[in-house]
């Protein structure tokens, strides 16, 4: 296993599906999984809770993300740290990259 994940862009066109959503891990360890989205516009994760605390960052384009019952405009460099078990969505409103960070308790 390698000590580190470097990509060179996180952005790459190539990470925008013409429909649906497309999730790739990018990175899995003991205390981060980290995924990658990609989202056409007008899909949706609907609302959902995790089990551990996550962090949302808006890398390209337009979303509606609710958190905790607050909704917000997100666009690029939007960022957004969750409690573990708070519900949250995500709606592209235009096609959307967005990095998720699933942050796992130490053992």
């Amino acid at each position: 296993m390698n000590a580190y994940t470097y990509l060179n862009n996180l952005t790459d066109p190539a990470n925008l599906p013409a429909k649906g959503i497309l999730s790739q891990t990018i990175h899995d360890d003991d205390h981060t999984r980290a995924i990658l989205f990609g989202f056409a516009a007008g899909e949706e994760l609907s609302e959902h809770t995790a089990s551990m605390p996550a962090i949302i960052h808006i890398l390209q384009g337009e979303a509606r993300i609710t958190v905790g019952g607050d909704t917000y405009r997100a666009g690029a460099n939007a960022w957004a740290h969750m409690a573990a078990h708070l519900p949250h969505s995500v709606h592209a409103e235009t096609p959307v990259i967005m990095l998720l960070l699933m942050l796992k308790s130490a053992k």
